[in-house]
């Protein structure tokens, strides 16, 4: 729940060149959602009212998506370090009377609990910083007093050799009281390696004050960001093992979970089962006791209790599968609505549909729902039959009960209980195949004479 004195800085306006990508580095996806979002949905976890997302002045891309997630924006004008980036939020944050957070946007795995430890600590001291034990040596070292309180913060390109052995390293998050953070980041300093205003500087000058820093710790694995293709691929990885754990002890079903994809709002409900190579895209939802079938890909969609996926299937977006329903190999579902029991075991397109309850789908059944300008749609009413190789060519409806012959092509309604075939007159010519083959034997033997 957000609370009205709780806010989070997020600074995002680094321009990510190791990405070699035009898209901004902390849009790029991990768990099929941008990095920035997994950012934005872990302070508010924590209870962050107020969000702020500072970036580059080019980053109009970065800004939409930060307020169409609910976040403010702030513009950091020039790159002068993480300590200027976070003052650049003072404006936006001027009516604000309580606590913030400060941190990353190019963290995708920070937890909400770690957010929350870091408000709390904040709370009996005054400030606090997250910290993880490593031997990493990007990360900036953390000096303790006697009291385990911080002491500094040394960047490790600025630190001596006895203090890059220290293994306590900073995550780079830091709760402080609001209006005292801004007072202190206006007064930091520039006397450094890299000649910028180091957000790390900050507890140093709240200690002159008379402020004490806790220090929250936390395990490294949250502590991934993401600057190169490389680390992207890393930080997928480790989220996707978050992510299986957490379905694993929700009592989701895996043969080979490492083989599974999830994405970050997966929802996957106990005794589901999940085979081999299965990915699931945003915005799918599996109820209990639904069984998804190995090398089926999921997106946008909604599956019932008791249905059964694939193998080998497709569920796009729109897609709902009723309950006990069977959608079976090399079946795509776009759009449309298969209700309970119904079946489409194999090789069939569904699109743009409503398909009743019972109906069985045959081989090779389409619904034809574009017409090369517009999408139509096609009714398939509760325990019609469809043979299989039909076209049903939309907008069409089949009432219920009725049964479309195989190989038909159906463009005009068919009424319930009626059967609708469209397929030509057989016709059978007596003796006509081994003519056919005496014929062709005779000319082939004449042409080898020539």
């Amino acid at each position: 729940m957000a609370l009205s004195n709780r806010a989070a800085i997020v600074l995002a306006a680094g321009m990510g060149t190791r990405m070699k990508s035009a898209t901004p580095k902390v849009l790029h996806k991990v768990a099929g959602i941008p990095i920035l979002a997994h950012v934005l949905a872990a302070a508010r976890g924590a209870g962050a009212g107020r969000i702020v997302v500072v970036t580059a002045p080019a980053q109009e891309d970065v800004r939409s998506f930060a307020k169409a997630q609910g976040a403010e924006t702030a513009i950091q004008e020039r790159q002068l370090g993480t300590g200027d980036a976070a003052r650049a939020a003072a404006s936006a944050l001027a009516d604000f009377d309580g606590v913030l957070i400060v941190t990353y946007g190019d963290h995708p795995l920070f937890l909400a609990e770690t957010f929350a430890a870091s408000f709390a600590a904040q709370e009996k001291t005054g400030m606090a910083i997250v910290a993880f034990e490593s031997q990493g040596k990007a990360y900036g070292r953390v000096l303790t007093d006697a009291d385990g309180l911080l002491d500094r913060i040394v960047e490790y390109k600025d630190a001596s050799a006895a203090e890059r052995e220290i293994t306590l390293c900073n995550a780079g998050i830091l709760a402080a009281d609001a209006k005292e953070f801004f007072r202190w980041a206006a007064n930091l300093g520039n006397d450094n390696a890299q000649r910028e205003y180091y957000l790390t500087d900050i507890p140093a000058l709240a200690k002159k004050d008379g402020v004490a820093c806790a220090i929250v710790t936390a395990d490294e694995a949250q502590m991934q960001g993401v600057n190169s293709r490389a680390e992207l691929a890393a930080a997928e990885a480790a989220m996707q093992t978050r992510l299986r754990s957490r379905a694993l002890d929700a009592g989701v079903g895996m043969v080979a979970p490492e083989t599974v994809f999830l994405s970050a709002d997966t929802v996957l409900e106990e005794d589901v089962q999940i085979g081999p190579f299965v990915v699931f895209g945003p915005g799918v939802t599996v109820r209990k006791g639904a069984e998804i079938k190995s090398h089926s890909h999921l997106e946008g969609a909604v599956v019932e209790a008791g249905a059964i996926v694939g193998p080998f299937a497709r569920l796009r977006p729109g897609a709902q599968i009723g309950a006990g329903a069977h959608i079976g190999n090399f079946v795509e579902i776009k759009k449309a609505v298969v209700e309970a029991g119904a079946k489409a075991n194999h090789l069939s397109y569904i699109g743009d549909a409503r398909v009743g309850a019972g109906a069985n789908i045959g081989a090779g059944t389409i619904t034809c729902n574009y017409d090369g300008f517009d999408k139509h749609f096609t009714d398939i009413g509760a325990g019609a039959f469809i043979g299989s190789n039909s076209a049903l060519v939309a907008p069409v409806k089949i009432g219920d009960g009725a049964f479309v012959g195989a190989g038909s092509t159906i463009a005009k309604p068919v009424a319930g209980d009626a059967l609708a075939l469209t397929r030509a007159e057989q016709k059978t010519s007596p003796g006509w195949a081994k003519e056919f083959r005496t014929r062709k034997k005779a000319e082939r033997a004449e042409r080898s004479k020539k």
